[in-house]
């Protein structure tokens, strides 16, 4: 296949081929957010009090923990996919795109992993 006409520059690109994968993640990861919120906002809801005894025990629970530990993941997920997106669209010059992606990937690796410890320690009973 020759690369000189139009439609041959074009090959591979376009629907269902790269955008469409990235798309659809965010779309799982939305859906993975409401439901995980949902689990959140009813189970804090039906705690009988709110004081850090309480809180700590019910997210040392095995559900609880695991359920924070995977919203923290798809959260972070998500907000890396809508901000790649929007940095690819409106910044233009390639090194400029290169650092922030890279600034982009470091700060939400680093504060997803900040709170799977988080909720590590505290599952684990090292939380004082």
């Amino acid at each position: 296949m020759s690369d000189g006409t139009p439609i041959g520059r074009v090959r591979g690109l376009g629907s269902a081929h790269h955008g469409a994968h990235h798309w659809l993640v965010q779309r799982f990861t939305a859906v993975g957010n409401l439901v995980l919120m949902l689990f959140l906002a009813v189970s804090l809801a039906l705690l009988p009090s709110y004081d850090y005894g309480t809180v700590s025990g019910w997210a040392a629970q095995t559900l609880p923990a695991t359920a924070l530990a995977l919203l923290i993941v798809s959260v972070f997920w998500h907000a890396r996919l809508g901000l790649q997106v929007l940095i690819e669209d409106y910044v233009h010059d390639s090194g400029t795109r290169f650092g922030t992606l890279a600034l982009l990937n470091l700060a939400t690796i680093g504060g997803g992993a900040f709170g799977l410890v988080s909720i590590a320690r505290i599952a684990l009973g090292g939380a004082a």
